[in-house]
């Protein structure tokens, strides 16, 4: 049995706690309020600022993990390296984690180091400089955080009028203490998709079929896999993803974002952890769902193979208001349909646009992914957070 520290424990976390204790392990879920989702499944639980060194120090000592596996970006990512270097196994690995915590180190990686085709970007640390990077890249252009997740403070400038705006809105959905922007040319894509990709300590790399997937204020509300995908593109998108998780090397699921226009793939983004579209897999869309892979990769377990065993999609339950406690209605209604499920998160509060939940429906593989996508979102308004 392995001890792991988990840093973050959300959602996404919770579910990855889940896969590792069907795995016989101990799990310490960490974050920085009580009763996060991973602390209602885990082993122990610790509340603590995680970008705070003294704290994350303290923690880690401890409960002297064998593994640290990092779920979010607010993370003082400088200390992986030293807990790395002391014989703890981090995930997927220090650089890794340093690397994409910051939208600048791994898009600089990208399109600098390994050649990977990216939009045009240009970054800027006050009003002044995004003014120059929108004059630069042009308009229309979209502004975000170096870090943040879930799209927290995303947004896209379509005049100049919008510039202070969108500065204001990423620093205030900016994640640790790096007050900077990344500008990034529009690309006027057809489709944005998720490729999970796992890189395995004694195995091939792997990879999901892609995920499609729909945003709103710059967060995952809808994602359905498979997402038809010409077989060129796909190859193109699977090389560039080897090729920048083998320069951060380790072991775990990444999920890779990328632009497809008719001919062209562009590399936007990496998660070195399961990533939120990814929640389509507990729809039984695989024979092992992201956690569990991430788990087993995680774990140094055997990966055989992963296999597109169905159609599916999900869709988010959000809430619409600031509450201390809250209840759900409707749950009633999207259980009593067939090929459909629900995972509800038990978040100790809400607030406008939190994910609360996500309703999940699958199909067989020669069925259309247009419908049950649909019947995801359908159903998933039936729910309410009250």
């Amino acid at each position: 049995m392995k001890k792991i520290l988990l840093l973050g424990s959300g959602e996404l976390g919770k579910e990855f706690v889940i896969s590792c204790q069907r795995l016989g392990q101990y799990v310490i879920a960490v974050d920085s309020y009580k009763g996060a989702p991973a602390m209602q499944v885990a082993d122990a639980r610790e509340v603590i600022d995680m970008l705070d060194a003294d704290e994350l120090q303290t923690v880690v000592s401890k409960y002297n993990p064998d593994i640290i596996v990092p779920e979010i970006e607010a993370i003082r990512t400088e200390k992986l390296y030293q807990f790395e270097k002391e014989g703890i196994q981090v995930v997927p690995s220090a650089k890794a984690t340093n690397y994409t915590m910051n939208r600048r180190a791994i898009r600089d990686l990208a399109a600098q180091d390994l050649g990977i085709k990216t939009a045009k970007y240009a970054y800027a640390t006050n009003e002044k400089e995004l003014k120059e990077a929108v004059d630069k890249i042009g308009l229309p252009c979209v502004v975000k955080p170096l870090m943040s997740s879930s799209g927290k403070g995303q947004s896209v400038i379509k005049t100049n009028d919008n510039i202070i705006t969108s500065w204001d809105y990423a620093v205030a959905g900016s994640r640790g203490d790096i007050i900077e922007v990344i500008v990034e040319e529009f690309v006027p894509f057809e489709e944005e998709i998720t490729l999970l990709t796992v890189t395995q300590q004694n195995g091939e790399t792997l990879f999901c079929a892609p995920i499609g997937h729909v945003q709103e204020r710059g967060d995952y509300q809808q994602s359905w896999q498979p997402a038809p995908v010409k077989d060129t593109l796909l190859k193109t998108a699977q090389d560039m993803a080897k090729k920048v998780t083998e320069a951060l090397g380790g072991a775990g699921i990444w999920g890779v974002e990328f632009f497809l226009t008719e001919n062209e793939v562009y590399f936007s983004e990496l998660s070195p952890r399961p990533h939120d579209t990814g929640m389509v897999t507990l729809a039984n869309t695989q024979n092992l769902n992201q956690f569990e892979l991430h788990a087993r990769a995680v774990l140094g377990l055997a990966i055989p193979s992963i296999d597109q065993i169905q159609i599916g999609a999900s869709s988010v339950i959000l809430a619409n208001e600031h509450a201390d406690s809250y209840t759900y209605l409707g749950i009633e209604d999207v259980l009593v349909e067939p090929k459909t499920d629900i995972r509800l998160f038990g978040k100790p509060d809400t607030r406008p646009y939190r994910r609360m939940g996500v309703v999940l429906t699958n199909d067989k593989l020669n069925q259309d992914i247009q419908h049950v996508t649909h019947r995801a979102k359908n159903l998933a308004k039936k729910v309410r957070v009250i």
